[in-house]
């Protein structure tokens, strides 16, 4: 996948760009908030305002809080998404916690998602550049051994594995966030 903010439209891009414009690697635990002025602006507008039109312009917001490590409102917005798409963020929040059964949970209410096939080959890249860090992947993208993967890669910092885990998890925000928030056409 080829990420461009502008995608997205010019407001989401001025975001994103308070941080990396899309290329920041997350923390894989529950971090502080690394811009108090993104999460002011995302707070000032509807989702439906920022993502006029995308197909899941809430979950759009949930994905965009997440990106800048604002917790709380992640997961106030995603835990209120009956969706496979909420139900993904609400998962992502609580592997950050880490919660490792609620996590688990919440990805089970996913099932097969459409990036999943993306995933897994960004993934296969991903560990590939990072042969010492011994990533064991499955033949699909298996969202539960990502959590394990993650968890150990937080007893780890500083590793292969860990940079491995936070690129993985970059590739997974950016597919997740295009198919939430990506414009589509009449």
């Amino acid at each position: 996948m080829q990420w461009n903010p502008k995608d997205y439209g010019d407001e989401v891009a001025s975001i994103l760009a308070l941080a990396e414009s899309g290329q920041r690697l997350i923390p894989l635990t529950q971090g502080k908030i690394c811009s108090k002025e993104a999460r002011r602006r995302i707070q000032s507008q509807s989702a439906q305002q920022l993502f006029p039109a995308a197909p899941a312009p809430e979950a759009a917001a949930s994905g965009l809080y997440l990106y800048f490590s604002c917790w709380e409102d992640a997961h106030e917005t995603s835990q209120s998404i009956e969706t496979p798409e909420g139900s993904y963020w609400h998962a992502i929040v609580h592997r950050q916690e880490p919660d490792a059964g609620n996590a688990s949970y919440w990805f089970k209410q996913v099932g097969e998602h459409a990036i999943f096939p993306q995933l897994r080959a960004a993934a296969r890249s991903i560990a590939a550049a990072h042969q010492s860090a011994r990533l064991k992947l499955s033949e699909t993208w298996n969202p539960f051994t990502f959590i394990d993967v993650c968890l150990d890669a937080g007893n780890h910092r500083g590793s292969e594995l860990e940079r491995a885990a936070l690129e993985i998890q970059r590739a997974e925000w950016q597919l997740l966030f295009d198919f939430c928030a990506r414009r589509r056409s009449c």
